[in-house]
């Protein structure tokens, strides 16, 4: 025995995920010509999950941005918490209303009466709801104010008891077939008190002083917005406030804010917040988001499935060097980690092709509808049909986390599966028709 013999040291084996399998899964995916068939599973596989993933990323973030744009127009028309109770009828309700202003994260507190009122003006009867509002509150809805010419804005709430000037929906408008300055009668069921006690209904003609688009049509055909005092005086409710409707900086977390504004508001107050009055419809948004979800991820999953077949053939068409392999010391174990890394290789690949043609397709969306008009002379979303005349989208990151993460998830146990087959190959038997 030599020195050098003498001296050698046992060759460490390589642990697992090491460069050598790495290298043997990579090249068994570069398939040589014979072997075009599992390239061509492998190519499928990659475009089905990169197509999967940003499908479910473009829907998730449309989605989003819908309810969103939903949302704001709903509540910037609606209030985001609202205080009744007797602190509405109490002689200090001026002062609570300060003190509610000075909670933080209160952005506006307006105090309304809201009734409902039969509508005639040319020929055309309707009902619709009149909400009173003092004149310096209407800013606190940002769709109504922004919609209004400036001379609708100054003329709201001028003349005696308030003045006569009313805002209408343009919806409602053009149903009536008003225009600005028209005489509009509204007729009250609770009518005024007088010295024979209540006259049981009152009818008044007030003048249409601006047309208002709130962004959602059944509002605009709904409502009517009239000077605080001359609701109360209309509806014989003089001195009545219904409800204090508030404004907050954050509504998606309006809950942390009931205790403070409640505190604010002192005993007898009875505080909600929007997602009590909206129950139905924000429960149905979370449905649809959640079915949407499961919906779209099984599509992701399919998908991802493709790979199992692809790496079936791999397998098929390399026994003879898994054979060898195992023959000269490789472990089942890293067999499997070969066939494993060669079909989680196409779930992220196609997963990372996804992920960024969805984000460029939402980041893009705009230019992309303009292009679609464009080519078809037509407007995808009329303004006077939708709400909206163009596609929102927002992208939240946290699905976007989750669209990978479930991505790579199903491309993993796709692998995983037909790697263990080839793990429990006997190289005796791989070898006795080879």
């Amino acid at each position: 025995m030599t020195d050098a013999t003498a001296t050698a040291k046992p060759v460490k084996p390589a642990g697992p995920f090491s460069a050598w399998e790495f290298g043997l899964a990579l090249r068994y995916l570069r398939a040589r010509r014979r072997e075009g068939g599992i390239a061509l599973i492998a190519i499928i596989s990659y475009v089905a999950i990169a197509l999967a993933v940003m499908a479910l990323i473009v829907v998730m973030s449309i989605m989003a941005g819908f309810r969103n744009e939903l949302l704001d127009r709903m509540l910037s028309f609606n209030g985001h918490m609202y205080v009744q109770g007797q602190v509405l009828n109490d002689p200090s309700r001026d002062a609570t209303v300060a003190r509610i202003a000075r909670v933080p994260g209160v952005a506006s507190v307006t105090p309304l009466v809201e009734s409902q009122s039969i509508v005639r003006a040319a020929g055309v009867t309707t009902g619709a709801m009149v909400r009173g509002i003092r004149p310096q509150d209407l800013g606190s809805m940002a769709y109504v104010s922004g919609s209004l010419t400036a001379e609708a804005r100054r003329s709201f709430g001028q003349g005696a008891y308030g003045g006569d000037n009313i805002l209408i929906g343009k919806a409602l408008a053009e149903g009536m077939g008003l225009r600005i300055g028209d005489p509009i009668t509204l007729y009250s069921p609770t009518g005024a008190d007088s010295a024979l006690g209540n006259l049981g209904g009152l009818e008044k003609t007030y003048r249409v002083g601006g047309l208002f688009t709130s962004g959602a049509v059944d509002f605009d055909r709904a409502y009517i917005f009239m000077p605080l005092e001359q609701a109360q005086l209309f509806f014989a409710k003089e001195g009545v406030w219904d409800v204090i409707e508030l404004k907050v900086d954050e509504p998606d977390r309006v809950e942390t804010l009931l205790a403070p504004v409640r505190e604010a508001a002192g005993p007898g107050a009875i505080v909600s917040d929007w997602r009590d009055r909206m129950a139905a419809f924000w429960g149905a948004l979370k449905v649809e988001r959640v079915a949407m979800s499961i919906i779209l991820g099984l599509v992701v999953a399919i998908a991802a499935l493709n790979i199992i077949s692809g790496i079936v053939m791999l397998v098929k068409n390399k026994t003879r060097d898994i054979a060898i392999l195992r023959t000269v010391g490789a472990s089942q174990a890293s067999m499997l980690r070969v066939f494993f890394i060669s079909g989680a290789t196409i779930g992220i690949a196609g997963t990372i092709t996804g992920l960024v043609l969805g984000l460029l397709f939402c980041l893009n969306i705009g230019a992309i509808q303009d292009f679609l008009e464009w080519v078809f002379q037509t407007s995808l979303f009329p303004g006077d049909v939708y709400m909206l005349d163009s596609i929102p989208a927002e992208v939240d990151p946290m699905d976007v986390v989750w669209v990978t993460l479930w991505s790579v998830f199903m491309s993993c146990v796709a692998s995983l599966l037909p790697s263990w087959r080839a793990a429990k190959m006997d190289p005796v038997e791989a070898l006795r028709y080879e």
